[in-house]
């Protein structure tokens, strides 16, 4: 697991018909600081974050877990916006 910061939305007209009902969503991992590191990544949200939020994301095979059924071509997962970190 690891936390990230949400910076937007992934429009797709045609994806997958398994992930009807989710969000591609592209995010940043963040550093201790909350400032954005790495490359841009694209998670599955069925959660609802919104852009600025800090989340949760699960990566790998785990990540189809977060998901309403767990045969989905996904690995990375949103699984908890954050509401504060310490």
């Amino acid at each position: 697991m690891f936390i990230a910061k949400v910076a937007g939305k992934v429009v797709a007209t045609i994806k997958h018909e398994k992930l009807a009902g989710g969000a591609l969503t592209v995010l940043y991992k963040v550093d201790e600081n909350k400032k954005a590191v790495g490359p841009s990544l694209v998670a599955m949200d069925y959660i609802g974050s919104g852009e600025d939020d800090l989340v949760l994301v699960v990566e790998g095979c785990n990540a189809r877990f977060a998901c309403p059924t767990q045969d989905l071509p996904v690995d990375l997962a949103i699984v908890g916006i954050l509401d504060k970190v310490n």
